[in-house]
């Protein structure tokens, strides 16, 4: 957090920062009604939009913009600071820290703005803005080319100049000495000295020592003093409602080290959730040791080490979140999480964890994030709350679907070892289990499950679904739903018009398509409604939009000819 001693030492161009003297709080938050739009974007949401372009800065509202800068107050969104911070966050995804700073009774407001991610640029009423002098101008195209292909450059290869081998946890190395020889089927390695450990690996460069040395084996206390944003928060919580945390545990040492700690001590709250059904048995834990330490993995290796915050873990009773700085890497997205290639932030810190077998392959390895977890029977792992400033994935300890899981334990059983589901396959299971529609699955999964007789297809031309095989619903003993999703009969799709429309009298076409949803497209309904209307069973009232549909005639002269009947049988059964 700035001061305002040294605010007012600060040029606005060269320190990228901008004052307003706002006493009034009278500065617009998005630019109002004025007409032009040079005028609008001189409003909060186009500095901070200009800012975060410019790589960061601060928005000062209650100090002169004359230098030196004197404090003259302002009243500028006093009272809704957690408001103003949720409305920039949410109209421009750029997540800023506001604050208040006073000079006697004088109050300032700062809005401290974050520096873009690497290639990417934010735009104010669809414009990308950058400030020029006074005013907001929209980027020039060169800057605007130049930054979109931009490369994030990779901190962990960066030399670490204050960093010496005596700096290095000497545990650590023979950690890692191990892991190498073992991983890469070459016992010689331990024997090698750490200098040359070191150049083999890329840590150690021209004599010089990188970022990803001291992350990976560095002293805890050089570590807190040459990157103190590298430590791991591990907060508890006793329940599952909690904001603030009952005790906080702080993990300084090198990775090598760090990851075995921190794992213990997660384990150390954890639980299991017993299966007992038939010949399977077995326990899943509330949290999977595979899952736990590569979404770690992950963290440490994805994370933007030049933002100082560290990684939060926040650990409930039924679920664990773990936060890390930056957003996801170039290329990836919430869309292609588990599709896109290949691309870590910190390359080298990743290799290295390759090439020591704490990660198969350099890279996401969400993919085993995934797999695990849903072969566990619980929800999808959530990424939904990350943005372009940090990740957030959330795993739910809650055995969501125990048939889903005995299912897919028992599929995997009776298959070798390379034929075994993939992560995408199982993915895809699970959507098609909750009713997904056809869009939002990939063809050639689809096609695999096919194949392995573990979903069929239901429905023609834009009506097909797919659902799990009977093999699942018997295997859950529901079999009913399964019969439930086959194609109704004409008989079945008249009754069920024929009870709608008795129970409301009119109905819409839109209607009867409900009564059928995932079973019949609009087009094969609206077939078998214009059947019952040329038989007379049902009446159609209107033409276009405003069509109605009422029984017909020929319906009630069949009730009337049964009802009849039937009296005449009870009758004579009287009389007798």
């Amino acid at each position: 957090m700035i001061t305002i001693d040294e605010l007012k030492t600060l040029k606005e161009s060269e320190d990228k920062v901008e004052f307003k003297k706002g006493e009034g709080g009278n500065i617009s938050y998005n630019g109002g009604s004025k007409a032009k739009p040079s005028d609008r974007r001189r409003c909060i949401l186009g500095y901070v939009t200009a800012l975060c372009n410019e790589g960061g800065g601060y928005f000062v509202v209650g100090m002169s913009d004359n230098y030196p800068h004197d404090v003259v107050g302002t009243s500028q969104n006093q009272g809704s600071i957690g408001e103003l911070e949720a409305n920039i966050f949410s109209d421009t995804s750029i997540r800023p820290n506001i604050y208040e700073l006073f000079e006697g009774s004088k109050r300032v407001l700062v809005i401290e703005v974050p520096s873009r991610p690497a290639g990417k640029v934010y735009k104010f009423e669809d414009v990308p803005l950058m400030r020029v002098g006074e005013e907001l101008k929209p980027m020039s195209d060169e800057k605007y080319l130049k930054i979109i292909n931009e490369q994030e450059p990779d901190f962990s290869e960066l030399i670490c100049k204050d960093l010496t081998i005596e700096d290095l946890d000497y545990r650590a190395i023979e950690v890692l000495k191990e892991k190498y020889s073992k991983k890469q089927n070459n016992p010689r390695f331990k024997s090698l000295s750490t200098k040359q450990i070191l150049s083999d690996l890329g840590l150690l460069k021209e004599n010089k020592l990188t970022n990803a040395a001291l992350i990976l084996l560095g002293k805890e206390d050089v570590i807190q003093r040459l990157l103190p944003q590298a430590s791991v928060n591990l907060e508890f919580r006793n329940t599952d409602n909690q904001i603030s945390f009952d005790n906080r545990i702080q993990f300084n040492q090198p990775f090598f080290i760090l990851i075995d700690d921190l794992w213990k001590t997660i384990n150390f709250r954890n639980g299991n959730i017993p299966i007992r059904e038939g010949a399977y048995i077995f326990d899943i834990p509330y949290f999977n040791e595979e899952v736990i330490r590569e979404s770690i993995n992950n963290a440490i290796a994805h994370r933007d080490y030049r933002r100082t915050s560290e990684v939060v873990i926040k650990q409930y009773p039924q679920r664990l979140e773990i936060l890390n700085a930056g957003g996801f890497p170039i290329g990836v997205s919430l869309e292609n999480l588990l599709n896109s290639p290949s691309t870590p932030r910190n390359r080298l810190l990743a290799d290295v964890l390759q090439k020591t077998g704490i990660v198969e392959r350099s890279g996401q390895g969400v993919d085993k994030i995934y797999y695990y977890t849903l072969l566990e029977g619980k929800s999808e792992p959530d990424y939904t709350q990350s943005n372009d400033f940090q990740v957030v994935l959330k795993l739910s300890a809650t055995l969501k679907d125990r048939a889903f899981a005995l299912f897919i334990e028992s599929v995997q059983k009776d298959l070798p070892e390379d034929k075994k589901l993939s992560v995408l396959e199982i993915v895809t299971l699970n959507k098609i289990k909750n009713g997904l529609p056809k869009s939002e699955l990939d063809p050639e999964e689809i096609l695999k499950l096919l194949n392995k007789n573990l979903i069929e297809k239901r429905g023609k031309t834009n009506a097909i679904f797919y659902i799990l095989s009977k093999d699942y619903y018997e295997f859950t003993d529901e079999k009913s739903k399964y019969y439930n999703l086959i194609e109704p009969t004409d008989s079945e799709v008249f009754t069920k018009i024929i009870g709608f429309l008795t129970q409301e009298e009119f109905a819409q076409m839109k209607d009867f398509a409900s009564l059928f949803e995932r079973k019949l497209s609009r087009r094969q309904v609206k077939a078998r409604v214009e059947k019952l209307v040329k038989d007379k069973m049902i009446e159609q009232i209107g033409v276009g939009k405003s069509t109605k549909y009422k029984l017909g005639q020929g319906y009630i002269n069949e009730v009337k000819v049964l009802s009849e009947a039937i009296d005449m049988v009870r009758n004579s059964k009287n009389e007798s």
